[in-house]
């Protein structure tokens, strides 16, 4: 019985830093390690940088899940979509969110502070992108922003696009210009991708009094946003082509996928065609990622 009250506990946990989310801000953090380890041809990467890099990231965004679901605890309990959360559903105190989530953040800015020392880096840039990230997350978006003014999802994006730019900067040591183009590219997928679901579940959000996009333009409007934003995806995901062939072949496919699913919701703009391309735009970042770590393993073998 105790054993299965702390297997329930545990799943509870697991479930307050929203692994749906940080599984894929981590994958990108790995995708963009792995291809600034082999951008040479060679491919190398030390192992402890590795395993601090999938640490860091991943404790630094559950822990920032954590701390925004202690935030949100009063609008999770009025929209019928987040009601089951752990702590509206009182499975777990509001209190104890917020304690587990500094205690992650805390060993996420430690991890990455030793990818720093590893790197004898000057300046300790990994650890102040881990800081930065959480800062525009946990701050800026889940504090202020959400509730006041329908830029939340793009000035709270940075924060989604920093585990890529902590991967790939934890191994080439500097910021560079293709890091930072490849954490753009998460950057840009987020507003689309929220906003198509914001858009499904828009009388949740309007009685939360969430401002949203969908929340607070017409329905065509923030339709034909909504798939402009996709489109504008689709061409800057083309324009860092360099990063590979099977990159681009990926890209282009994928690409033409949701260039299709935005036509049609141009053309015939409704919750329904929203939905769809919230669906086909999901899986879209991974694939890139996934093609971005292919074209590495072929050009090192």
């Amino acid at each position: 019985m105790e054993r299965q009250s702390l297997k329930n506990k545990i799943a509870d946990y697991y479930e307050l830093t929203k692994p749906n989310v940080w599984w894929l801000l981590v994958f990108t953090a790995i995708g963009a390690m792995i291809r600034a380890g082999g951008i040479s041809g060679e491919f190398s990467i030390q192992t402890e940088i590795i395993v601090l890099v999938i640490l860091s990231v991943t404790c630094g965004t559950a822990g920032a899940e954590a701390i925004s679901n202690y935030i949100d605890r009063d609008i999770d309990a009025i929209m019928k979509r987040t009601k089951n959360r752990p702590i509206p559903s009182g499975r777990i105190k509001a209190s104890n969110s917020l304690i587990f989530g500094i205690i992650l953040s805390i060993i996420a800015v430690s991890t990455t502070y030793a990818i720093d020392t590893i790197n004898n880096s000057t300046v300790p840039i990994v650890t102040f992108l881990m800081l930065f990230g959480l800062f525009d997350y946990v701050i800026v978006y889940s504090a202020y922003l959400k509730r006041k003014n329908f830029t939340n999802i793009i000035l709270g994006g940075f924060s989604g696009a920093m585990p890529a730019l902590i991967g790939y900067t934890a191994v080439s040591k500097i910021i560079t210009v293709e890091g930072l183009l490849i954490s753009a590219l998460v950057f840009i997928w987020i507003p689309a991708h929220i906003w198509s679901l914001s858009l499904r579940f828009k009388e949740d959000y309007s009685e939360a009094d969430i401002p949203m996009l969908p929340i607070i333009v017409s329905l065509k409007t923030s339709i034909r946003l909504i798939a402009l934003s996709s489109i504008i995806l689709i061409i800057f995901s083309l324009m860092i082509y360099q990063i590979g062939i099977i990159y681009l072949i990926a890209a282009v496919i994928s690409g033409g996928i949701v260039l299709v699913a935005s036509i049609r919701l141009l053309i015939d703009p409704s919750q329904e065609k929203a939905w769809t391309l919230f669906k086909i735009s999901s899986p879209y970042l991974a694939v890139l990622f996934v093609a971005m770590i292919l074209d590495v393993i072929i050009n090192t073998l």
